[in-house]
Order: C-alpha cells, then structure tokens, then sequence
C-alpha cells in the first residue's frame, strides 16, 4: 500500500481532497479491483491515436476535476466504432461540457474500452454518526431513482456481502436474467473484501463512488472511480 500512500499524500500536498480520474483509477488497480483498459488524451489527434491502439468501439469522457457528473454535462460519449465517430463526439462534448460548465478546466480526454454488462453500484462513504460503510447495489444512471442499494459498516466479511446480495431486490438481474451476464459470488466478495481493506488501512477516505461495475460474462470491471478524502 506504499504506493497509495504517495498519491494521497501528493493529493494533499497541493491542498486537494478529490483525486483526479487518472488517481482514483491507480488507487483501485493498487488495492486489486479490476478495471477496464483506458488510455487518456489530450487532443483530437491523441484521442484518435489511443481509440485505435484499444481498439473500436470505445467510450470518451472528459477529464476535469470540475466536473463530477460527466453525464449530466455530456461529458461521456458511449459506444465509437470508428474515427470519424470520435471526431464527432470530441466535438460535441466539447460544445456540451463548455455548455455546462464554461469555467471548467478540461485536462483532457479518457478514450476506454467499452464493456457491455449489467450495472452494479460499488462504493463506500463516511455517515457522521456510524462511521465508514461500503454500498452495494444496482447501479447506472437509474441508482438515485431505484435507491437499490445495501449498506454494512467496515470491516466487513464474506457472510456480510452474501447479505447485502440477497438485500438487493433487483438481484435477478444479476443471475442470467433474460441472457445477462450472471454475477459470480467470488467476484462480488473479493471486490468487497478490497475495498473494505483498503479503507481500513487508508482511513482517510472519506468517500469512493465505483459507478458503474459491469457483470461481464468474463468477472467484474469498473468503469469508473472517485475518491474523496477527508
């Protein structure tokens, strides 16, 4: 974990609590959680290099620290097969994120590995009066309208994710539903189990947001990550 310690501790040396995209990744690949593959650029011509090293289709999204809901600000572009497909969303996310938020300091583009799978939320946060929780649910877009999520205080056990499975009332979707990928138990429970160790040991994170995790039919992958710290 000595590596996540220097990037906490370079975060808080230039006053910031909010690690950038490219951070918060590097945290969830040091603590063990699988991640899509992603390469970041800073132009156009960039981004079109990286799309085609990845390998079409693939999903853009904006990188600044300004801008926590890429989605709302249009800041997330899904599902480019080809270059002239990425030209256009450059160009539209462009006009949309400096639409949203024209202060916005844009440090450029994550070109990503598109996945295709069933939503789920993982994340952790700090209740003022119980202390560290990790969260489990259905995630996408739709979780602050289904609110489908389980919490348990940290540390937690395998027998704790087992629970906070069979909690979930949109768990069907999670067991081949309609031809779905199927979440295994092993996948769920190493991911928890991480995560749980890592804000053990790192106390100082305040809040993780993993949304979305895909269920693939190959494991786990998070797609995106941010952490807060205290």
């Amino acid at each position: 974990m000595d590596e996540i310690n220097k990037i906490f501790e370079e975060v808080k040396g230039q006053g910031r609590n909010v690690l950038t995209y490219e951070e918060s990744r590097k945290v969830m690949e040091l603590a063990g959680v699988p991640l899509n593959k992603i390469e970041v650029g800073k132009n156009l011509d960039e981004c079109i290099a990286k799309a085609n090293e990845i390998g079409y289709p693939v999903v853009l999204k904006v990188i600044s620290e300004d801008i926590i809901h890429k989605t709302e600000a249009g800041g997330v572009k899904v599902g480019i097969k080809s270059d002239s497909e990425l030209k256009k969303a450059y160009e539209e996310m462009m006009e949309s994120v400096t639409t949203y938020h024209p202060g916005a300091k844009i440090d450029g583009f994550s070109i990503e590995e598109m996945v295709s799978g069933v939503e789920v939320l993982v994340g952790q946060t700090t209740d003022p009066q119980f202390g560290k929780m990790i969260a489990f649910g259905i995630g996408g877009i739709f979780v602050e309208v289904y609110k489908d999520v389980s919490f348990r205080l940290i540390p937690i056990s395998e027998n704790d994710v087992e629970e906070m499975y069979c909690e979930i009332k949109g768990r069907k979707m999670l067991e081949g539903f309609r031809g779905m990928p199927a979440l295994k138990m092993n996948d769920l429970k190493s991911l928890l189990l991480n995560l749980s160790k890592l804000v053990e040991i790192h106390p100082e994170i305040k809040e993780m947001d993993l949304n979305p995790v895909m269920v693939t039919k190959d494991g786990l992958k998070a797609i995106d990550a941010r952490i807060i710290l205290e």
